[in-house]
Parts: structure tokens; sequence; C-alpha cells
């Protein structure tokens, strides 16, 4: 039961990204440039960068205690 679960996921998967491909290039209209792929990776990190930062945060504030005053009125 448990392998037919993970080949039924692992076809959903493929089928996805043969969708997702099929269609970029069905509706692709002119190719990106160089910049616009480093934009685009740029953008990509800096977001993961953001939310790791913020989740550390959250942990450290968790950690010490600073939420404790707003959690017990």
């Amino acid at each position: 039961m448990r392998i037919l679960a993970i080949v039924s996921l692992f076809a959903v998967l493929a089928l996805a990204g043969w969708f997702a491909v099929s269609a970029f290039a069905h509706f692709s209209g002119e190719p990106i440039p160089v910049y616009g792929y480093v934009a685009m990776a740029g953008g990509a990190v800096l977001s993961l960068l953001v939310g790791g930062g913020l989740m550390a945060l959250v942990f450290y504030s968790s950690r010490h205690g600073y939420d404790d005053g707003a959690s017990n009125p």
C-alpha cells in the first residue's frame, strides 16, 4: 500500500512537471535575458534570507521569554 501511494505521488509530480514545461513552452514569448535570470535568482535568495531571518527572530524571541508577557494577560 505504501509503494502504491509513493508511485502515485511521483506520477502526479511528473504530470505536474510535464504540464508546467508544456505550458511554459506554449505561452512563452521572448526569451528571458541573462540579467532576468540573475534578478529572479537574487529575488529568490533574498526572500529565503528574509524568511529565514524572521523565523530565527521568532524562535529567539520565543526561547528567551520575550513573548511571555503578550500571551499571559
